[in-house]
């Protein structure tokens, strides 16, 4: 069996050479025998890659060597089998589409807050400021299938520019609320507060590092069942061990 080690990884960051980007990327992964998905936009990169140890950490060192990317965060998990069928680097008008251009997610990172916090308000019942917390989930219904926090406000949505709509539709639930907004990495979650603040919710954040980052640092605690992520690992549990413990091909 191969010891296999997955990378998810994301940075919004104003990048005005994305075709350059998006070839020197693309060399570094085949360089490094690397298979995956990684956008590049105007408006930062998202990357999900698999590979040895010697691969993906080659590749990071390159990908960090341009400023721009220096000390991006990564997330890490391992299976037995290369979760991908095959390389795609692709240059995009979003890194996530969203469709709304008053946003602008590489000039100012939305307010987040860490999963130890976040475990500490469930815990508690409420803030630090005593206000009630409001999970809100940003995924589509089909992942929030394979579980979620105790308790979230999910969608029945299958798109990602379907959310501010819905959001509308339940504003009520969040007035006077706290909400943290969450998906499975962060670029969701991130993306959606800076939405809500421009549509008059002042108290919310993104939990840092998603999903996946949550179970990282807290485990299972307040959570329900598996995390969904998009390869042939289908869905991950709290201590990152994929559904699918062999492919399916």
């Amino acid at each position: 069996m191969q010891d296999i080690l997955n990378i998810a990884s994301y940075r919004f960051v104003a990048i005005t050479d994305a075709d350059a980007v998006a070839v020197r990327v693309k060399e570094s992964c085949l360089r490094h025998e690397l298979k995956g998905t990684v956008l590049v936009s105007p408006e930062g990169i998202n990357i999900f890659l698999a590979g040895t140890d010697s691969g993906i950490y080659g590749f990071l060192a390159e990908l960090q060597s341009d400023p721009r990317f220096d000390g991006i965060t990564v997330k890490f998990s391992r299976n037995g089998f290369v979760p991908f069928k095959r390389l795609r680097v692709k240059r995009k008008r979003e890194i996530i589409t969203y469709r709304d251009e008053r946003l602008a997610p590489e000039n100012a990172r939305a307010p987040s807050v860490t999963p130890e916090t976040l475990a500490q308000w469930l815990d508690r019942g409420h803030d630090d400021a005593g206000r009630e917390v409001v999970l809100l989930d940003t995924r589509n219904a089909e992942e929030v299938v394979y579980g979620t926090f105790e308790g979230a406000l999910t969608f029945p949505i299958a798109k990602f520019t379907e959310l501010p709509e819905a959001i509308e539709s339940r504003k009520e639930v969040l007035a006077g609320k706290t909400v943290v907004s969450f998906c499975t990495g962060g670029i969701r979650c991130e993306k959606s507060v800076l939405r809500m603040q421009t549509d008059g919710f002042p108290d919310c954040y993104q939990l840092e590092g998603g999903i996946l980052g949550y179970f990282e640092k807290m485990g299972g605690k307040h959570y329900q069942g598996r995390c969904f992520v998009f390869d042939d690992r289908i869905a991950l549990d709290a201590n990152l061990e994929p559904l699918i413990e062999t492919p399916g091909f």
